[in-house]
């Protein structure tokens, strides 16, 4: 069903809602949570999740598991998207933080055809049959590292949050240990314990995922530069080893 509500559908007696929505440019999808658990794929296009505790990047070919009951925001960019909204009983294996993981060509074709399902599908029939198979396949996919996890405590959550919004280059580790009023060891040793890397190789990271919309619509050798790499070569590298992919599979296929 493309474009329908779900506050209108999520009291129907299925286990599986799917549900197609189509975005404008730019459009910021605000904080809210659903009652159920929720796969977000964008047909086309990179979404950002942020949550609480962290904010995932998910480029074209990828979906998003989210939990149910968590509170989201998305970012995206002309993006029509396949969802299903699945009851919680009906997946209890699903993680309880949000997770990328990999939409191959079944998997692709079956949300596709979930998409065009009408509202009163057949459960037990041909419909409930591509319905179940999605589900096999999300089971068995892997996570993939499309993510950067938010400090809970503070000053360094703000830091993170206010650096995500707007990636900096030239910020150092001495400018956030001054406004956080420590002193560069301290605020190292504090950001370590909060988030588990240092912050230089935080900020690397959230650089990386801020690469991935920008290879959308420009080369690898204006993004390398835009992020100040040497050369395309070591941003493919450092892309390669943060993701496990280069840059040139990680563009709309349109661009690759």
């Amino acid at each position: 069903m493309l474009n329908g509500s779900l506050e209108a559908l999520d009291r129907l007696p299925v286990d599986v809602l799917p549900i197609g929505t189509e975005y404008p440019p730019d459009f910021l999808l605000a904080r809210h949570a659903h009652r159920r658990a929720q796969l977000l794929h964008g047909v086309h296009g990179v979404m950002r999740v942020d949550t609480d505790d962290g904010s995932w990047v998910v480029p074209e070919d990828r979906a998003v598991l989210i939990p149910p009951g968590t509170p989201h925001e998305v970012r995206m960019d002309g993006v029509t998207t396949w969802s299903l909204y699945i009851e919680p009983a009906a997946v209890p294996w699903w993680p309880i933080r949000c997770t990328v993981v990999e939409v191959g060509a079944l998997l692709r074709e079956l949300l596709s055809e979930a998409s065009r399902l009408p509202v009163d599908y057949d459960v037990s029939g041909r419909d409930g049959a591509v319905i179940g198979l999605i589900l096999h396949e999300l089971r068995a996919g892997a996570p993939l590292p499309f993510h950067v996890t938010v400090p809970a405590e503070e000053p360094f959550r703000a830091l993170c949050r206010a650096f995500l919004s707007r990636p900096d280059l030239a910020v150092t580790n001495d400018e956030w240990a001054a406004s956080a009023a420590m002193s560069g060891r301290t605020f190292d040793r504090r950001f370590r314990e909060a988030a588990g890397v240092s912050p230089a190789a935080w900020r690397a990271r959230a650089r990386l995922l801020a690469a991935l919309p920008m290879l959308e619509r420009r080369t690898v050798t204006e993004v390398s530069a835009e992020l100040g790499y040497a050369s395309p070569a070591s941003f493919t590298a450092a892309v390669t080893r943060a993701f496990g992919l280069p840059p040139s599979r990680l563009r709309p296929r349109s661009r690759a």
